[in-house]
């Protein structure tokens, strides 16, 4: 078990944290979910006693073991993959050393000898004999292939890093697990094997996430920091967004009933306190007054954008024509012969292993690469707003923030800018922010307002939940599920595929599979896993 007694955080004049009060037992999954600038990798810190808090304490349960994701990349080069997972257990580690200095001895002492037992009876209680199997069950399970294992961590690239800095968390059954976005440059399958290892582990689990599906599979409670504290909820992701929206919700009736209460009894006391029949009843509804509780609803910090796409006019019979459409970069061909018809009514995911191929294919048909052969074609009421994975040439220029929506059709000036950029949570003094110093998620935020402007019927996205939190992903996410005509996209997340596609369309090296189904079908066919597997030569492996 692992605890927080009064734990209060400041930076300056902004309070993070405020008393906050809050156990965490085994057996449990935690999300640890807040908007952006909350606190969630703050408070993980803090448990982990990286960062010490203004006041209040941390209590961990007498000879618990915590585990933590490390995010620095570069903290064991100089070990090799499997010592950096063994490390994970600190004191396992230190007898192994130790127990392998020993035996490594040209001479044997008593004294060895004696030592020498005292470690194998650590090490055994330690499950000491069994860390090769379990640090290979974990590699195995995150993508780190046998081959690997040997080799120093610098001679890895940054991706199986992370996946090998897991491994180091996970190991050795720490009795409190702290991770900190897990599913950063792990595939489906990797994700899939860590949702179910977490479904399987006894002890206490905190877990940062923006993966929304990822929450629902492998969260028992979630942990909402909001109002400057933080509140425990039973159940996953989605059963706390009904729940926190339900009770908001109630508050907000409560609220309304006391005021509209209250303002009845002010103006019985305004009208009749002077008149002498009715002073006593005027007095008495006074005394109501002094006792009806109205209850002030904190600030959230989490806060949705407003985000609606309303094209101007629908897609006719013909929207998009592609064929045989090649690219190669570096002689290395990334696309070859792709071949497509979109037709009414289509939302598309892109996806496959390459993300090369997915964001050429979405610069390609925005116009803004050209291919080495093939050809594609736009019907004629066609409209497209494009959404690109890549976006600094947007914000080169040093402009404020309305005066750069004001570049944009259909240039309405400053009012309507300031009045849609409230929408988007730029009110006040942020909508004359300049945009060199906004930041990924506010900069992503800025080229949804771009393409809401241009009320296209053809929405085209390249990875667009990259930088958001989660209240903008949602707001996103739903909007396009409203949306009534066409998108093409691409995205990692798992649950913003699954609830927005209806036709699936992967890029594999040996050719496209093309289906119209939900991601979760595309997934759950043995069909299409054969099919992948004579076009991959044997990789088969499904990626976002």
């Amino acid at each position: 078990m692992i605890s927080a007694s009064n734990i209060c955080l400041a930076y300056g004049k902004r309070t993070i944290f405020k008393n906050v009060n809050i156990k965490f037992t085994p057996g449990n999954c935690y999300g640890l979910i807040g908007a952006n600038g909350a606190g969630k990798s703050t408070f993980l810190k803090i448990l982990a006693g990286d960062i010490d808090p203004d006041k209040g304490d941390i209590s961990i349960g007498k000879g618990l073991r915590l585990a933590v994701l490390r995010q620095d990349q570069f903290a064991f080069d100089e070990e090799t993959v499997f010592n950096t997972v063994i490390m994970g257990h600190e004191r396992l580690y230190k007898v192994m050393a130790e127990r392998e200095a020993i035996y490594s001895k040209g001479e044997f002492t008593e004294e060895d000898g004696i030592r020498s037992g005292e470690l194998e009876a650590e090490f055994a209680e330690m499950n000491g004999y069994g860390v090769e199997s379990e640090a290979a069950v974990l590699l195995n399970g995150l993508g780190i292939g046998e081959e690997l294992r040997q080799k120093k961590m610098k001679e890895l690239e940054g991706g199986e890093k992370v996946r090998v800095l897991l491994a180091q968390a996970l190991f050795g059954n720490p009795d409190i697990l702290l991770l900190d976005e897990p599913t950063n440059h792990l595939d489906l399958k990797s994700i899939q094997w860590l949702e179910e290892f977490l479904g399987r582990f006894q002890n206490t689990v905190l877990v940062v996430s923006h993966d929304r599906h990822f929450l629902n599979q492998a969260c028992t409670h979630i942990a909402d920091i909001d109002f400057g504290t933080i509140r425990t909820y039973v159940g996953n992701y989605d059963f706390w967004y009904e729940a926190s929206q339900l009770v908001l919700k109630q508050q907000q009736e409560a609220n309304k009933k006391a005021t509209d209460k209250a303002n009845e009894l002010k103006d019985f006391i305004a009208r009749f306190s002077s008149n002498a029949s009715k002073a006593k009843q005027a007095t008495s509804r006074k005394k109501l007054l002094d006792k009806l509780d109205i209850e002030e609803l904190p600030v959230s910090s989490r806060k949705y954008p407003f985000v609606v796409f309303k094209p101007e006019r629908a897609c006719g019979d013909i929207i998009l024509e592609v064929e045989g459409l090649t690219k190669s970069i570096d002689g290395i061909k990334v696309l070859d012969n792709v071949s497509f018809v979109v037709n009414k009514g289509d939302k598309i995911a892109f996806v496959g292993g390459n993300g090369q191929a997915k964001s050429m294919l979405i610069q390609i048909l925005a116009g803004e690469l050209k291919p080495d052969s093939g050809s594609f074609r736009w019907g004629v009421t066609i409209t497209t707003a494009s959404f690109p994975k890549e976006n600094s040439s947007f914000f080169d220029k040093e402009l404020s923030l309305i005066d750069w929506l004001c570049q944009y059709p259909p240039h309405e000036g400053e009012s309507f800018a300031r009045g849609f950029l409230g929408r988007m949570l730029f009110s006040g003094d942020d909508a004359t922010k300049m945009t060199t110093v906004l930041s990924g998620g506010e900069k992503v935020r800025c080229m949804l307002s771009r393409m809401m402007l241009s009320s296209a019927n053809v929405l085209l996205f390249d990875e667009p939940t990259n930088h958001l939190d989660l209240e903008s992903i949602t707001a996103l996410n739903n909007s396009l599920i409203q949306f009534s005509e066409v998108i093409l996209f691409t995205s990692h997340d798992h649950k913003f595929v699954s609830t927005i596609a209806n036709r699936i369309i992967e890029l594999t090296p040996g050719g496209v599979i093309d289906r119209a189904m939900s991601f979760d079908e595309y997934l759950e066919s043995a069909d299409i896993n054969t099919l992948r597997e004579q076009l991959c030569g044997g990789e088969a492996d499904l990626k976002l």
